[in-house]
C-alpha cells in the first residue's frame, strides 16, 4: 500500500509510526552520550586529572564515540527500513471501516460489556473481598496481641524462675556457711578440750609423785568433772546450730 494511504491508516487508530522510531533512535543516542561522558568522568578521576592527561583522555573517548556513533547509525538505519517496511506495513486491499460500521460495533461492545448479572456477580465478590479483608485484619491484630501475651508471660516466669533459682542458691551458700562456721567453732571447741586433758592428765601425773594417796583420787574427780563440762559445752553448741 503507497505512503499517503498507510498513513491515512495509521492516523485513523491515532498511531506515528515515524515518531515511535524517532524517539527509539534519541533514546539510543541519549543513552550513548551518557555512556561516553561518564567513561570519560571515571577514566579522569582513575588518572588523577592532569591537565595533560585529560586533554589526551578526551580526545581518546571522542574517537571511540564517532566511531561508535557510525556503526550505530548504519545499524539503525537498517532498523527503521526493516521496521517501516514490515513491522508497520499495511497489508495490500486492506480498508478502513466506515464510521457507522465503527458506531455499530462499538455499540456491540458495550451491550456485551453491560451485563446486570455480571455486574451483580462482580459486586458480590467485591463485598466478599473486603469483609475477608477486614477479617484478616482482626485476626492479624488478635494474632499480635497474643503473641505479646506470650512474651510478657514468658519474661514473667523466666524471671521467676531465675528469681527461685538465686534464693535457692543463696540459701545453700548460707547454709554451707553456717556449717563451715559450726565445724570451725567445733573444731576450736575440740582443741580447747585436749589441750585441758593434757592439763588434766599432767595434774594427775604431778600428783601421784608429790602428793598422798589420799589427794590423788580429788585431783583426778577435777579432771574428770572439767572433762564433762567441756563435752557439755559441745554438746549445746551442736544443739543451737
Amino acid at each position: 500500500m503507497e505512503g499517503s494511504e498507510s498513513e491515512a491508516v495509521f492516523e485513523a487508530f491515532n498511531l506515528n509510526p515515524q515518531r515511535f522510531i524517532n524517539e527509539v533512535l534519541n533514546s539510543i543516542d541519549d543513552m550513548l552520550d551518557g555512556a561516553f561522558d561518564f567513561f570519560l568522568q571515571q577514566a579522569t578521576v582513575n588518572t588523577g586529572g592532569g591537565t595533560e592527561r585529560t586533554e589526551e583522555l578526551a580526545r581518546g573517548v571522542s574517537s571511540l564515540r564517532h566511531l561508535t556513533q557510525a556503526v550505530l547509525d548504519k545499524r539503525m538505519v537498517m532498523w527503521e527500513k526493516y521496521c517501516l517496511r514490515h513491522c508497520f506495513a499495511v497489508p495490500e486491499g486492506f480498508v478502513l471501516p466506515k464510521a457507522k460500521e465503527s458506531s455499530g460495533d462499538s455499540l456491540l461492545i458495550q451491550e456485551g460489556l453491560s451485563n446486570p448479572e455480571l455486574d451483580t456477580q462482580l459486586e458480590s465478590l467485591r463485598e466478599k473481598l473486603a469483609a475477608a479483608g477486614k477479617k484478616s485484619a482482626e485476626l492479624h491484630a488478635e494474632m499480635t496481641s497474643l503473641e505479646k501475651k506470650s512474651t510478657l508471660s514468658c519474661s514473667y516466669d523466666a524471671s521467676v524462675a531465675e528469681a527461685l533459682q538465686l534464693f535457692e542458691e543463696n540459701s545453700v551458700h548460707d547454709m554451707f556457711q553456717e556449717i563451715g562456721k559450726t565445724a570451725s567453732e567445733l573444731h576450736h571447741k575440740m582443741a580447747q578440750v585436749k589441750m585441758k586433758r593434757r592439763e588434766d592428765m599432767e595434774q594427775a601425773r604431778v600428783g601421784k609423785i608429790y602428793n598422798s594417796s589420799r589427794e590423788h583420787p580429788m585431783l583426778h574427780d577435777t579432771g574428770l568433772s572439767a572433762r564433762l563440762e567441756d563435752i557439755e559445752e559441745v554438746l549445746s553448741i551442736l544443739r543451737s546450730k
